[in-house]
């Protein structure tokens, strides 16, 4: 599922159990880099998922790692295929994500999630551990990244990423779930203050610096878009995050929309498969399943003006090339008006 989780106290806790499995250099765990043997199974709703599209996109490992896409909606029991013509990805022959996390172990009882990377000789699933897959794909496959791949997780800046992303990941990407799953007035009302708090916070930094850390983007940047893309379409009506539209922050609006027409990021995202997963899947926080025609997306494309504050998106790197894996034009007509 896409949110796995339980309620203490009638608050929102994400269950975490992931699959521990590393796929590296020196295959530690048994699973060694090597281009073809694995599949990366997303959901373009999933920002967890999204994360790693974009990482995969921004580093040129489409030849190295094909990439399975399930629908926007699933059912108790998992993501399923259903973009396919027959319903079975074209490559692992499955229906639904679940079966390569049964192949793994007949008896898995935690969370069927994206994005999970599979391996293709026995078609289990390896990993499931969404921040540790983007890692590991800057890091252990770097000898297979395009040439003029950015940096997305250099060394010497590796701690003050993890200590701005910490933050970032309890108030900010699960603080929208703790606000939208709350169970009652209190978590809801203590969901709700951090998560704005937070975002003053951020805002507050990005103020002077056009990246959260150093001058090109980085691994805390695809941390924190994930979130800012989803929240006007869903997070601010379907989750109760209220108090304000990313629209009028102006700080965060500038800073999503410089990394939204950043070549990886804006090309990766589907807000129709975003909206129909949120509105259509939880049906707890939305039992009629309508699906909003709005917002306006027309604001994505226009100048963001972040280019005064130095830096630039890749450093000494390139931009990635063209889009492998396109989103179906009506699902972003904001990338026309990029072009």
């Amino acid at each position: 599922m896409s949110e796995p989780g339980t309620y203490v106290e009638k608050s929102f806790t994400r269950d975490t159990r992931y699959l521990p499995d590393r796929i590296t250099r020196d295959a530690r765990d048994g699973w060694p880099v090597q281009a073809g043997r694995y599949r990366l199974v997303v959901a373009r709703a999933c920002p967890w998922a999204n994360r790693a599209i974009i990482v995969r996109r921004l580093l040129g490992l489409e030849d190295a790692l094909s990439m399975g896409i399930c629908g926007p909606t699933h059912d108790r029991r998992s993501w399923t295929f259903d973009l396919d013509p027959d319903g079975l990805d074209p490559v692992l022959r499955i229906p639904r994500i679940q079966d390569a996390y049964l192949k793994r172990d007949p008896d898995y009882a935690r969370g069927i999630t994206v994005p999970a990377i599979v391996d293709l000789p026995s078609g289990a699933v390896v990993t499931n551990d969404f921040k540790q897959i983007t890692v590991d794909l800057e890091t252990e496959w770097a000898e297979l990244h395009r040439p003029g791949a950015p940096d997305l997780y250099p060394e010497a800046l590796r701690e003050e990423i993890e200590a701005v992303s910490e933050p970032i990941y309890r108030d900010i990407n699960n603080g929208v779930y703790t606000c939208g799953f709350a169970g009652s007035q209190e978590s809801y009302e203590e969901s709700y203050r951090r998560l704005f708090d937070a975002l003053d916070q951020v805002s507050e930094r990005l103020r002077g610096r056009r990246y959260l850390v150093g001058e090109h983007i980085t691994e805390a940047d695809v941390r924190l878009i994930t979130t800012l893309v989803r929240f006007d379409p869903v997070y601010h009506g379907h989750f109760k995050c209220n108090r304000s539209k990313l629209t009028e922050m102006p700080v965060l609006w500038a800073y999503a929309r410089d990394l939204f027409q950043t070549p990886g990021f804006g090309d990766t995202v589907d807000f129709a498969h975003i909206k129909e997963h949120y509105y259509v899947v939880h049906h707890d926080v939305n039992p009629t399943g309508i699906v909003p025609l709005g917002p306006d997306l027309a604001g994505w494309a226009t100048p963001h003006g972040r280019e005064e504050l130095g830096g630039s998106p890749f450093g000494d790197g390139t931009p990635p090339g063209l889009v492998r894996e396109p989103v179906e034009p009506a699902h972003n007509p904001v990338l026309s008006a990029l072009r």
